[in-house]
């Protein structure tokens, strides 16, 4: 059978370093607070200039460079955002013309912080039913833009950034020791939006809107949600945590992190944790964390990987894949 595997990575962020310390400066809020509540130390913040788009193109080209392709070599680009350079278009056009590429297909996806297991879920469709051959997977966030930087209960969780992998279609025996996507899980319950939502938008405010976040209620839903796909997963191709290499969870809240892995039996040493070095950046999250972590060379080739993220919506997913 066909399947979508991972042949190239890369990620981009901006120049700007906010830590813990300087944000005491902006709000009412501590370094020790924000490091015992959530794990983050420092966020990125993108400055003038730096954009969703010009930030995920950076992180493409990474990426296309690791995978010895160009942007000749693409059929489609998906772009996971929540803040998207324009209304329209979308995001992922701008990013393909940057790119130089004028074939092909290029659109975004919006599932928040789920973003990116939905782009990867969308691909591995798109390739296993002979849609397209290469795509390039693109999790791209400026979530500083929609912050209200008045509110020390969001402001200090969340920053900005970009990550980028090419996924390309290649005949695998059918078993769970194939390389690439083995299975992707994806779910959502609107009856939860007014939990995480930004409160404007070009049909109701005719603004941008600013995040706002029930931060109990989402910490309370957050680990039985991920491990509802995540033993979907193990169900779809025989595995179990056992024979997992690494978890690379999205990065929201290191306590969410922890209590996942506890819950599934992952160790500690295998869990990918880059939530202090960039706080939460949303549909970059996981794709940043797959860069660090496979540019380091803990992630090997045959390592088992698990991807899994919750966001607004709700929305969660998984995807389990073989390096």
């Amino acid at each position: 059978m066909i399947r979508a595997v991972l042949c190239g990575y890369g990620a981009a962020l901006p120049a700007r370093i906010l830590t813990n310390k300087e944000m005491e400066g902006l709000v009412d809020t501590s370094d020790e607070w924000i490091v015992q509540r959530t794990g983050i130390r420092q966020r990125h913040i993108a400055g003038d200039g730096e954009t969703s788009a010009s930030l995920g193109e950076q992180a493409a080209r990474a990426a296309l460079a690791r995978a010895g392709m160009t942007p000749a070599d693409i059929d489609v680009i998906i772009v996971a955002t929540s803040t998207p350079d324009n209304t329209f278009p979308a995001t992922a056009v701008n990013i393909q013309n940057r790119l130089g590429m004028h074939h092909g297909a290029a659109f975004d996806m919006q599932a928040v912080c789920s973003g990116f297991i939905y782009a990867m879920a969308t691909a591995d469709a798109y390739i296993r039913g002979g849609l397209a051959r290469r795509v390039l997977v693109i999790g791209t966030e400026t979530f500083s833009r929609i912050l209200d930087w008045t509110d020390r209960t969001t402001c200090v969780l969340f920053g900005d950034g970009a990550g980028a992998v090419v996924l390309e279609g290649r005949e695998q025996a059918g078993t769970s020791a194939d390389r690439g996507i083995l299975t992707a899980q994806l779910r959502s319950d609107g009856a939860h939006r007014d939990k995480l939502f930004v409160d404007g938008g070009p049909s109701t405010t005719g603004t941008v809107g600013q995040l706002r976040m029930e931060g109990r209620e989402v910490f309370k839903h957050a680990v039985g949600m991920i491990t509802d796909v995540i033993e979907a997963a193990f169900a779809a191709t025989g595995t179990t945590a056992d024979d997992i290499d690494w978890l690379v969870p999205h990065q929201a809240n290191r306590r969410i992190i922890d209590a996942s892995a506890k819950k599934l039996g992952i160790p500690p040493e295998k869990v990918v944790v880059t939530v202090d070095l960039h706080g939460n950046t949303s549909a970059a999250s996981i794709p940043l964390a797959l860069d660090a972590a496979a540019s380091d060379g803990r992630i090997k080739d045959g390592d088992l990987v698990l991807l899994e993220a919750m966001g607004g919506g709700f929305t969660w997913g998984s995807v389990l894949l073989r390096w």
